[in-house]
């Protein structure tokens, strides 16, 4: 787990990320009198030398490369040593990629397979079922 560095006051307001990931970015304190500029006990850490991850683990998930995928064709180039992350695609190209993917056994790093692929079944099954009973009457 990588440490995420927060913002002194970043709690306080939507605008520095309060429930809103995106913009829970760093800025380094500034300041005469803040403490965590000087780095007291008992205050967030603040971001310096040592903290940063060794060159070779460096742009690795779990120590693979990750590879971004935007469709089915992209998935036969992944290596062993290799993670997928599925890019920016919609709902139907997303769930031909996850077949293939379980079918493949590769592993994703923004997606749970098996819950994406048994909501969707479920939701198939309703639509067959609603189906059925419209051409009965």
């Amino acid at each position: 787990m990588v440490k995420k560095f927060l913002r002194r006051v970043w709690a306080r307001y939507s605008k520095l990320g309060r429930k809103r990931k995106k913009k829970q970015k760093w800025k380094r304190p500034t300041g005469r009198d803040n403490k965590m500029r000087e780095k007291r006990k008992g205050y967030p850490k603040v971001v310096s030398i040592g903290y940063g991850k060794e060159k070779k683990l460096r742009g690795t998930i779990n120590g693979k490369k990750p590879i971004i995928v935007r469709n089915v064709k992209e998935l036969e180039k992944i290596g062993k040593d290799e993670i997928v992350i599925i890019g920016n695609v919609g709902k139907k190209k997303k769930l031909e990629i996850a077949k293939k993917i379980n079918e493949m056994k590769i592993e994703v790093h923004n997606l749970n397979i098996k819950k994406f692929l048994k909501k969707y079944e479920k939701k198939e099954e309703n639509k067959t079922i609603e189906k059925t009973k419209e051409t009965k009457k």
